[in-house]
């Protein structure tokens, strides 16, 4: 018998790097994810295989239960860092993986890796709900970050997060504005590493209170838009604040400068989506920039 785990991809639209620090952030779940399966084997071994969007496999391990360590892998920096969660999740659960029982262990993306949408948070939540762990600790012992994609992981709509006392406090909400039909997501064919982006960001000298307060008003004003100039202000704001922070151009100084609508960067800046206001001329401005991966709001986000 197989059990199956699937766990949402996430997006961070408002919110990137204040979340850190206890600002309200606005994520939305995707409609690409991650899923697990496991099933149960006679062999006292754990093999481990993991397949991407295509059904190819990129990843593949064969470990020992007790103790829990690698046999073999074909990557030996993914085997580590599967091993670390694998290991925080028995110190979490100290029956986990804790006999003799084997298991054949399947992970399949339905997005491409780099595309930034979880890939590490969607296997971190999927391997809690398997070792019946809380996913905000698991991620918390190993990759760290605000926990906001754990919470899109675990939600099927639209989300209000922040960090309350250092603890996630989710609340669900409705964004379905007039003007949804003229956002789009645009992949910068790029991948950014968000560790890399919020080390950066620790560097900076900032009054933390103000941009908290800035950005949580910012969050609560862009998903109560219902007019796109005011929601186009909104983003501009945002930008404009972060840049200032971080000491860098925006997104649309830097790339798209031409536009005729509104670009964002969403999560770490510097690469994964960008979120664009716009209309039937969209897709065609950035096909012609280079970038062929435009998705519109409803085809992404799960609700």
């Amino acid at each position: 018998m197989t059990q199956e785990f699937y766990s949402n991809g996430k997006l961070l639209v408002s919110g990137e790097y204040a979340i850190l620090d206890g600002a309200q952030g606005w994520a939305v779940p995707t409609k690409f994810g991650q899923y697990l399966r496991v099933t149960k084997k006679t062999s006292q071994n754990l093999f481990w295989k993991s397949l991407d969007h295509k059904g190819k496999i990129w990843f593949e391990g064969i470990y020992k239960t007790e103790p829990l360590e690698e046999v073999e892998s074909s990557h030996p920096d993914t085997s580590k860092m599967l091993l670390k969660i694998l290991s925080e999740a028995q110190r979490l659960n100290t029956d986990f993986l804790h006999s003799t029982q084997g298991y054949e262990i399947e992970t399949e993306l339905t997005f491409p890796k780099d595309w930034g949408l979880g890939s590490s948070s969607t296997l971190i939540n999927t391997i809690a709900e398997w070792a019946d762990v809380n996913a905000f600790e698991l991620l918390a012992a190993t990759f760290g970050g605000s926990g906001y994609d754990i919470a899109c992981a675990q939600h099927d709509h639209a989300i209000l997060y922040k960090l309350k006392n250092k603890r996630p406090a989710v609340e669900e909400i409705v964004f379905n504005p007039h003007f949804k039909d003229r956002l789009y997501f645009i992949y910068l064919n790029k991948k950014q590493n968000s560790r890399e982006g919020i080390a950066a960001y620790r560097q900076r000298k900032i009054d933390k209170n103000a941009l908290i307060e800035q950005i949580t008003e910012i969050t609560q004003e862009m998903v109560s838009s219902t007019a796109l100039d005011d929601f186009n202000r909104l983003l501009a704001l945002h930008e404009k604040t972060l840049s200032e922070v971080l000491g860098i151009p925006t997104v649309q100084e830097r790339l798209f400068s031409d536009y005729f609508g509104k670009v964002k960067s969403l999560g770490a800046w510097g690469g994964d989506f960008v979120l664009a206001t716009g209309n039937e001329n969209t897709t065609d401005y950035f096909m012609k920039k280079g970038y062929e991966t435009i998705i519109p709001y409803s085809e992404m986000v799960l609700a």
